[in-house]
Order: C-alpha cells, then sequence, then structure tokens
C-alpha cells in the first residue's frame, strides 16, 4: 500500500521536452517510474526518452490512459497546464514549478475545487513512495520501503529527515512534499487524513516552518482525529519576525505563525517534537 502514487501509476510529463522536465524524467526512469508519455505543445509526435509526446494533455490521457502527471513548465505558462491537466480529469497532478504568481494560482484552486483532480504543490519536490514510484525531484536512493508517513513543506528537509530515518532503518511508506506557497492544492490535514487511512503506514512525521497556519490545523486534526504516532520538526525558531523561509508562506508577521506557537499546538496534540531534524528516528522508536 502507498498513498498518491504507487508502482500501477501512469504518469505524464507536462514539459518532457525541456531541460528540466527531460532531467528529471530520466531520474524518475530510472528509479522505476512507470513513465507513459509526455505534453509539449507543438511537439506532438515526436519522441523523448523513449516516450511518445503529445501537444495536448486530453490526447495524452486518450492515448495511454495516464492517470498522474507531473508539471515541469515555467512558471509563466504553469497555470494554463494546470488548468489543462484539470480540464483531463487527471486524478493526481504534482506541480514542481516555483514561481508561479499567487493571483495565477488563486485561479487555479478555484477551479480545482470544483474538478476530479488533486493536486501536489506548486513550488514542491513532489512525492516518493520507496521502490515503487517517485514523481518529483526527490532523491530516490535515500529512501527505502518502511511505515513511517513523511508529509513537509520543504524540500530539502524532507531528504535530511528522509535519510536519516532510512539510516535508522526506519523505512517509509509515502514522502510527500506538499510546497510551502501560500496557495497550494493538498494541505497537511489532507495528507495526515490519508497516513491515517493507510494500513502500510505505522508513524508519521510532520515537518512544518514558520509563517502560515497550516501547522495549527494540523495539530487540531491530529488531537481530534489520528490514532497513529506523529513526531515533527518545525524550521525557523530563532528566526525574527518578518524573515521568510525561502518560501512565499513561510512569513511571520504581528505574532502570528511563529515556531514556538506551532510547536506549542502540536505538543498539546500530542506530537513529540525534534530540535533538530537528526532527532526525530529516536522520537518515533
Amino acid at each position: 500500500m502507498a498513498i498518491l502514487a504507487d508502482k500501477n501509476t501512469r504518469l505524464l510529463v507536462q514539459g518532457i521536452t525541456g531541460r528540466e522536465g527531460n532531467f528529471h524524467s530520466q531520474q524518475m526512469l530510472e528509479y522505476g517510474t512507470n513513465i507513459v508519455g509526455g505534453v509539449t505543445p507543438g511537439k506532438g509526435g515526436e519522441w523523448a526518452l523513449g516516450k511518445p509526446v503529445f501537444d495536448t494533455v486530453k490526447a495524452a490521457v486518450e492515448a495511454t490512459e495516464a492517470n498522474a502527471t507531473i508539471i515541469y513548465v515555467a512558471a509563466a505558462f504553469a497555470a494554463d497546464a494546470l488548468f489543462e491537466a484539470i480540464d483531463a480529469e487527471i486524478p493526481l497532478i504534482v506541480c514542481i514549478t516555483e514561481g508561479i504568481p499567487i493571483l495565477d494560482m488563486m485561479k487555479v484552486y478555484d477551479y480545482l475545487k470544483h474538478s476530479k483532480s488533486r493536486l501536489v504543490g506548486p513550488n514542491c519536490p513532489g512525492l516518493l513512495t520507496p521502490g515503487q514510484a517517485k514523481v518529483g525531484i526527490m532523491p530516490g536512493y535515500i529512501a527505502k520501503p518502511g511505515s513511517v508517513g513523511v508529509v513537509s513543506k520543504s524540500g530539502t528537509l524532507t531528504y535530511e529527515v528522509v535519510y536519516a530515518l532510512s539510516q535508522a532503518d526506519l523505512g517509509q511508506s509515502t514522502c510527500i512534499g506538499i510546497g510551502g506557497d501560500p496557495v497550494i492544492g493538498t494541505t497537511f490535514v489532507d495528507v495526515l487524513q490519508m497516513f491515517e487511512d493507510d494500513p502500510q503506514t505505522e508513524k508519521i512525521v510532520l515537518i512544518g516552518e514558520i509563517g502560515g497556519r497550516a501547522e495549527l490545523d494540523a495539530a487540531e486534526f491530529i488531537q481530534n482525529h489520528m490514532s497513529k504516532p506523529v513526531a515533527g520538526f518545525i524550521a525557523g525558531r530563532s528566526a525574527p519576525e518578518g524573515t521568510t523561509m525561502g518560501h512565499a508562506g513561510a512569513i511571520v508577521e504581528g505574532g502570528a505563525g511563529t515556531a514556538d506557537e506551532k510547536i506549542e499546538a502540536l505538543r498539546a496534540a500530542g506530537v513529540r517534537i525534534a530540535d533538530n531534524p537528526e532527532q526525530i528516528p529516536a522520537l518515533l522508536r
């Protein structure tokens, strides 16, 4: 079992002929991900990495029966790529692109609410189900199959925690980076619910950061709806007010969204909080 993606996922790559899309598609293929095709307008009929390229997502879905897509499209065109994927009714959309204007994402988010699709991202590392599928840019070699679910706002902290878990022989069910932008498609609460419902996932790691209230919502959900143990880490404890953590959504203003506030809420919900990422494996034992 896994959440969102596994060995049966049939993946499209929007932007497969671009530099980033091509490079990361190669990495995903080498990991064993089942890429069934790519989409680049104007290049339909060509081939990339041995996979057929289509002009539109709709044509690609009709030909390949894809049930997921990943977007490596420049920020100026990413919203259009997202709308196209939603219109094609693809169940899972992962958007790696960073720098998408907030106004564009607000329009996408509103459209998404009335669709059959789930979006992970944007500005995220995607997801990794160890030994089955890599949908994004997470380094596959740091992970190993197991029963710990990982959900994070941060890309690099995700890698650090997953590596520490693997070194401690704590394998992972699925690792997901939800992204740290102000407007994202999938929240901590969404992923926590999926992990709670997943028979393979026995323990969960939540990696948050300063800014916003996503971690506060997660704490409330954990306290009221979760039976599985959760360990966590909040980045930015020493950051002064107004500091950003590299994400547009990680801004502390007026004392709201501070690390201490989030840590207090998570601890009150029974989450074991690490002072640094390397402590997380010990907290799970």
